[in-house]
């Protein structure tokens, strides 16, 4: 077996096919933990520390900066030569999901109802699958999608710490917004996965596509929940 961790783009049909078939191998892997993860938590966690997660405004200013932490962590151990350090990396990503998305879960699920979980799952699956043809079927460049993923990103950043400290509600626009945010980053992190990553990086590449895939099914089951008001 050659493990020369050979650019993608340098790399021969059969090296780079499964190049590509551990990525997505390891990112369905990765969306099934998340999904067990997710759902143990919904079952153990009391509902009063549930509560205490929405409570607050400056609990959720907490956790975005214990998952910004968390999130850096993730990402330097997904890029680690060692293969456990990097399965430890996507391993902590998903934990860090899973938490995050607990109280919309629990809310999607009491108030609004189990379907809009798997309407939500379908949709961006979809997008998901529709993005990453663009990319692979066309010859577009989309290294052009960093500096505004980059700029994007801070003002996002910005607006949600705002709205955490004034209590503002960021509304239905504000996750349309993101929607298109986490769609453009699909594009740019896939052309990357074509282009400027070794083949043996597919669970670092793995996990930068996680992190997308999750941002986009955040603001589309935001989108479908605010329908559903």
């Amino acid at each position: 077996m050659n493990n020369e961790n050979i650019l993608v783009s340098n790399a021969t049909d059969i090296e780079r096919a499964s190049f590509y078939k551990k990525t997505y191998q390891h990112l369905a892997l990765a969306v099934l933990a998340f999904i067990l993860v997710e759902t143990i938590l919904v079952k153990t966690v009391p509902i009063e520390v549930i509560a205490w997660m929405l409570g607050g405004r400056f609990i959720w200013l907490f956790i975005i900066g214990l998952f910004w932490l968390g999130t850096t962590m993730s990402n330097k151990l997904a890029y680690h030569p060692s293969k456990d350090k990097q399965y430890l990396g996507l391993g902590l990503y998903v934990i860090l999901e899973a938490v995050i998305f607990l109280p919309m879960i629990v809310i999607a699920t009491v108030y609004a109802g189990g379907d809009i979980l798997m309407q939500a799952a379908l949709t961006t699956s979809f997008m998901f699958a529709g993005l990453t043809a663009v990319v692979f079927l066309t010859k577009t460049d989309f290294s052009f999608l960093r500096t505004l993923l980059v700029v994007g990103g801070f003002v996002a950043l910005g607006i949600i710490v705002v709205g955490a400290i004034f209590g503002f509600n960021l509304g239905l626009w504000f996750s349309a917004g993101m929607a298109v945010l986490a769609s453009a980053s699909i594009l740019y992190q896939t052309d990357q996965i074509k282009n400027n990553y070794g083949t043996q990086q597919y669970v670092g590449a793995s996990l930068q596509l996680f992190s997308s895939v999750m941002l986009l099914f955040w603001y589309i089951l935001r989108i479908f929940m605010s329908r559903r008001n």
